[in-house]
């Protein structure tokens, strides 16, 4: 599933290619990838409006437009999907557009599946913005709701991220993949971060002290810039390392794998100690 860096490639590529620019025609005929809203109600509601900002928090992505007035856009990349917008692209959650960029079709197949465009957006210059998705998991919602999320786990202050994941029985990774504490961490990025960290994931997130959570702040911020700049989380250190065999790039030790918070999780025993080993 896309992560936040993912999903901020995309929002970033909406900002700089998709605003301001009077939206001519939507469709939005995918009732699965619109739902609940019936084939035409988000293209009543947007033609002849121009997005006017690109706003994330977490995982959610929204579009405002008429400048907050008119109703807003949420895009949601699903497992695999990808925004593209005149043939510039972003949000690609299997990384096969390495980290060099985002911009044109590394993979001829992708460009000739047309049925993979879930959701349209047609501009009045003659662009188009669209949601890619060969899984069709995406969303595309109207004035979509964001009450059940916590604060952006990029832009958390660190006394409110220490308040909010250093409390309950709760695993830590568990913890902080838990959207409603704080948003946009998933399980990629949750390994790394803790890989980085030198913390296990098993250990119970209110048996940390402040120092503790104060430094897995800091490293989870640096984890996720990391990821935005390389080009998506798939990029950390520790990822391609997360197969049955093989060992810690730091120490040597062979990686451990259980499911945590029902999530595949790898860590080093000896680098991360679990509660028992501390």
């Amino acid at each position: 599933m896309p992560e936040l860096p993912e999903v901020e490639a995309a929002r970033a590529l909406i900002e700089a290619r998709g605003l301001h620019r009077e939206i001519a025609a939507v469709d939005d005929r995918d009732g699965y990838v619109c739902r609940p809203h019936a084939p035409g109600e988000i293209a009543a509601a947007l033609v002849g409006r121009p997005l006017t900002a690109a706003r994330r928090i977490g995982k959610s992505m929204w579009c405002e437009t008429d400048g907050g007035e008119g109703p807003s856009l949420g895009l949601h990349l699903g497992m695999a999907g990808r925004i593209v917008i005149d043939d510039h692209y972003a949000g690609d959650p299997e990384g096969d557009q390495g980290a060099s960029g985002y911009a044109g079709h590394p993979d001829p197949a992708f460009s000739a599946n047309p049925q993979w465009a879930r959701f349209t957006i047609e501009f009045a210059d003659g662009g188009t913005l669209l949601l890619f998705d060969k899984r069709r998991l995406g969303r595309a919602v109207l004035d979509p709701s964001l009450d059940a999320l916590g604060p952006d786990a990029l832009e958390v202050g660190r006394a409110e991220f220490v308040a909010r994941v250093g409390q309950g029985a709760a695993p830590l990774k568990a913890r902080i993949m838990d959207q409603g504490v704080i948003a946009g961490v998933g399980n990629l990025l949750a390994d790394e971060t803790l890989w980085q960290a030198g913390l296990s994931p098993l250990r119970p997130a209110g048996d940390l002290d402040a120092d503790e959570l104060a430094h897995l702040w800091r490293v989870l911020r640096a984890s996720t810039r990391r990821a935005i700049k390389r080009g998506g989380v798939h990029t950390g250190d520790l990822i391609e390392h997360r197969r049955r065999g093989r060992v810690c790039p730091r120490c040597g030790t062979e990686l451990v794998r259980a499911t945590v918070g029902g999530r595949t999780t790898w860590w080093c025993p000896q680098d991360q100690p679990g509660p028992a080993a501390r």
